[in-house]
């Protein structure tokens, strides 16, 4: 009950807060929210603007809760549950945020594979509000880890750069389009909720051999293309895709070149109650880049998960996986 009670705590605070600083600056919720958790993060109030009357609010409020206090974990859902919020009140309306449950399991996935590693580097390409990246990070149990995360949002880099902050973790952040090059080095994991829908940058497009034949190009196509780029040899890559990723008749080039830069170690597909929509569900695609000592896996992971309430069910599927990690010895 404690750990609720925190986050409820901390959800207040960061909720009353923030709409202090909407209604006095005229600014839209989720906006405010990043204000907020910048002063937070600093300890004071940046907002010269704010009348003296908001300040003392602000401060009276900031001083009921103590940050150092909380555990990542419950940070992290406070701060999540304003963005849930702000985002539904209007402000990117096309913005899904990941269920925690498919972070928590995409966070036992990438422990699994990081085997005995000390030190990893880890990229997001589609960051959002960093939400899913810091419910893996606070999950791993590697020593260090270099993060890395990339939106083309300026508003949702600067939440995740807040959501980071708080947490402690020194992801470095940048705000560009990620099918442009990167200014990253390539990486040990890529770990991404892939944006699904066309690219609008037709141009832009032409440089990726999974460029449509006509009309305009799938985003998340490029995105898989793009992160196989940026994963260094032998690396793996934990990619939310849709459920007819190989359905639609781009899949056989796509399919072409997973074969020709990659190996398919899973195909994990989601509850479907996670999604309004069965159109809108989705799966986990684990891929290996190729490599020296890189061999394809006996076979692949190819799973389907039940509910995640379903306890029993959950606890049949992750014996499965569980034998499937002892059959492929070979992820070290």
């Amino acid at each position: 009950m404690q750990a609720i009670s925190n986050v409820e705590n901390l959800f207040a605070v960061l909720n009353e807060t923030a709409e202090i600083i909407a209604k006095e600056l005229n600014v839209a919720y989720i906006e405010a929210l990043s204000e907020t958790g910048e002063n937070i993060f600093h300890g004071s109030i940046l907002q010269e603007e704010l009348s003296e009357i908001s300040v003392k609010g602000l401060k009276r409020r900031y001083e009921s809760v103590k940050i150092d206090l909380f555990s990542n974990e419950e940070l992290r859902k406070a701060y999540q549950l304003a963005i849930l919020k702000g985002l539904k009140e209007g402000a990117h309306p096309n913005h899904q945020m990941t269920p925690d449950t498919i972070g928590l399991f995409l966070g036992y996935l990438v422990n699994k594979f990081i085997g005995s590693k000390k030190e990893i580097s880890l990229l997001d390409p589609a960051v959002g509000t960093g939400n899913l990246l810091t419910t893996i990070l606070n999950s791993l149990t590697v020593e260090t880890v270099d993060s890395f995360g990339i939106d083309v949002d300026d508003l949702l880099v600067r939440l995740a750069y807040i959501n980071a902050n708080l947490q402690e973790h020194p992801v470095q952040f940048f705000n560009q389009d990620s099918l442009e090059p990167l200014l990253v080095d390539p990486v040990d994991f890529v770990v991404s909720d892939l944006p699904v829908g066309y690219y609008p940058n037709a141009e832009g497009a032409k440089k990726y051999a999974l460029k449509a034949s006509e009309g305009h190009s799938y985003s998340h196509h490029l995105f898989i293309e793009q992160s196989l780029n940026y994963t260094k040899s032998a690396g793996y890559l934990f990619l939310i895709v849709p459920n007819s990723l190989f359905d639609t008749k781009e899949a056989p080039k796509l399919n072409e070149l997973i074969r020709e830069q990659a190996y398919i170690q899973g195909f994990i597909q989601l509850p479907s109650n996670l999604f309004k929509e069965e159109q809108h569900a989705k799966s986990i695609l684990v891929l290996q880049k190729k490599g020296n000592g890189v061999s394809a896996p006996k076979h692949a992971m190819l799973v389907n998960l039940p509910k995640f309430s379903n306890k029993e069910a959950m606890q049949s599927i992750m014996k499965q996986i569980e034998e499937w990690f002892q059959v492929n010895k070979n992820i070290k």
